[in-house]
């Protein structure tokens, strides 16, 4: 029997995605998303570049043994 209210399991699921960031499993981490974003600021490339670039990131997660943060959600 599930006792946990959907509010506990949101917690849990945002623990569990940061957890995962920190052993380093997500590859599409906020460090990664926060330095392309620092880059769209600075002007080395645009927004549309930086999505394009998290969206290759999050296909090739698998392919080098990790997984993309919406994954470490749903697994928490």
């Amino acid at each position: 029997m599930n006792d946990r209210t959907r509010f506990e399991a949101s917690i849990e699921k945002r623990a569990a995605v940061k957890a995962a960031e920190s052993a380093g499993q997500v590859a599409d981490s906020m460090d990664v998303r926060m330095a392309l974003m620092d880059r769209v600021h600075k002007g080395e490339i645009t927004l549309e570049q930086a999505q394009s670039e998290l969206k290759k990131i999050k296909a090739k997660a698998k392919s080098i043994g990790k997984v993309t943060r919406a994954q470490a959600f749903s697994r928490g």
